[in-house]
């Protein structure tokens, strides 16, 4: 099948460099924001599929990827929100389909509250965020497993060793995730983190009436439970859900058809 990549590109927005992905280049524009330890490049294969529909843009979150890292940056949420608003401006994109993965989702949620209705974002699809915060329960995903394997792979590990963090991947999606992973700045990463636990994101949800507004639950991933998708329909009525039953929270990397067959879904059309 013809591949849909058309290019890397890298662009000064929101006083950072910011490295993105474009796959199709036809259609109404989609903008997806990875999670917390996910570079651009390894949502390739999401991507792609998305290309035959969308003109489609992957982020590399600032701190990871090819997007610039350093101590000298904040990463805090309103800051990773800030830096999706100023992205669509600088590349003009209009209607946006904002697909975020879980701290991505967060991401998406802040951008659209802060941009309001000039945010450019028409749509807003959250892939099994986060719903931690103050006051709420911890995210099920503990530290040391981000620590430890940021670690490893800044001093160098196969495709067989980050096995031992992501059992049931398959071998190209290891070997990518051992290749990249060292890109991520361990602080950002730590921050962002911190920020499920801290950020109030929930209060967000109020304000974006305006916008369609669609969830996707992973079955077995243990993040968002039935008394979370009732929390988030009071406070955002016109949210629609559907559900990757037989996926842990990496839906895409757990069950292909059935992340497409979510997100097809809640855009109503097929992928």
């Amino acid at each position: 099948m013809t591949r849909t990549f058309q290019y890397g590109g890298q662009i000064h927005a929101n006083g950072i460099r910011q490295h993105f992905l474009r796959y199709g280049g036809q259609g109404p524009a989609l903008l997806l924001i990875p999670g917390i330890t996910s570079p651009a490049i390894t949502w390739e294969f999401v991507a792609e599929r998305l290309g035959r529909h969308f003109d489609t843009w992957v982020l590399d979150v600032r701190g990871r990827g090819l997007s610039e890292s350093g101590d000298h940056l904040d990463y805090g949420l309103d800051a990773c929100a800030d830096d999706i608003l100023a992205l669509i401006d600088a590349l003009a994109l209009a209607d946006v389909t904002l697909v975020g993965h879980s701290m991505g989702a967060r991401h998406g949620i802040r951008a659209a509250r802060r941009g309001g209705n000039a945010s450019g974002i028409r749509r807003l699809m959250l892939v099994d965020p986060p719903v931690s915060g103050p006051g709420r329960r911890e995210y099920p995903s503990a530290w040391p497993w981000y620590e430890d394997s940021i670690l490893e792979c800044q001093r160098g590990i196969d495709g067989e060793r980050m096995r031992h963090y992501c059992p049931t991947w398959s071998d190209e999606q290891v070997r990518l995730r051992a290749e990249w992973l060292h890109t991520c700045d361990p602080r950002a990463v730590r921050e962002s983190f911190d920020g499920f636990h801290q950020d109030d994101v929930h209060a967000d949800l109020p304000a974006l009436s305006n916008l369609d507004l669609g969830l996707m639950v992973a079955g077995r991933g243990g993040v968002i439970q039935p008394e979370d998708e009732e929390e988030l329909r009071q406070l955002a009525p016109g949210l629609r859900i559907a559900r990757a039953g037989n996926a842990g929270h990496m839906i895409p990397w757990d069950d292909f058809e059935g992340f497409f067959q979510a997100l097809s879904e809640l855009l109503g059309q097929p992928l």
